[in-house]
C-alpha cells in the first residue's frame, strides 16, 4: 500500500440522484457534509487525534455539482495552532467521460484535536517548506485576523 501524505487528503463521491435539490443540482447540505468528512480525515490524519470543527469560513460555491458528476474533496493543512489545525478544502467536479473538472467550492476550517477526555490536546507543528505553502499560511493568518473582527461584530447580536 502506497504511504500517503497526512497533511492531505481527497476523497471522492459520485453525485447520485438522492444528493440532488429540487433545482437538480447537488444539494449545498451534500457538499458541505462532503467538506467536512475530507476536513475531519484530514486534521486526524496530520494529528492523530480525534478532532473537532470549531470553525467553517468563507464557504464559497463558485459552480452547482451536477447529477452524475465526479467530486473531489480535496483538503490540506495550512496552518498549525498549538491544538488547532487550519484546513483548505477544495471541491471540484466534473464528468468521467471526458475527464474534465473544474472548482465548484472552497473553504476553510478550524479543527481542534482532543485527548481522551474530551479536552484540547497540542497537535505537530506545521512548518511550510515551498513559497506556495508559506503564501497558504500567510492566508491562514489573514483569515485568523478577519475571524477576530467578525466574532467580535456577531458577539454583539448573540
Amino acid at each position: 500500500m502506497a504511504k500517503t501524505n497526512p497533511r492531505e487528503v481527497t476523497l471522492r463521491f459520485l453525485a447520485q440522484p438522492t444528493d440532488v435539490n429540487f433545482g437538480g443540482k447537488v444539494h449545498g447540505g451534500t457538499v458541505m457534509k462532503w467538506i467536512d468528512q475530507a476536513g475531519y480525515a484530514c486534521a486526524v490524519g496530520w494529528s492523530g487525534r480525534y478532532c473537532v470543527t470549531v470553525y467553517v469560513g468563507g464557504i464559497r460555491f463558485y459552480k452547482p455539482v451536477l447529477l452524475g458528476s465526479m467530486v473531489e474533496v480535496s483538503a490540506r493543512v495550512i496552518y498549525t495552532g498549538r491544538t488547532s489545525m487550519h484546513v483548505a478544502v477544495d471541491v471540484s467536479a466534473g464528468d468521467l467521460k471526458d475527464g474534465e473538472f473544474n472548482k465548484t467550492t472552497h473553504c476553510v476550517m478550524v479543527f481542534v484535536a482532543t485527548n481522551d477526555h474530551g479536552n484540547p490536546t497540542p497537535v505537530p507543528a506545521w512548518e511550510p517548506q515551498t513559497e506556495d505553502e508559506k503564501a497558504q499560511q500567510s492566508y491562514a493568518l489573514k483569515l485568523m485576523e478577519l475571524r477576530k473582527g467578525i466574532e467580535a461584530e456577531m458577539g454583539q447580536h448573540i
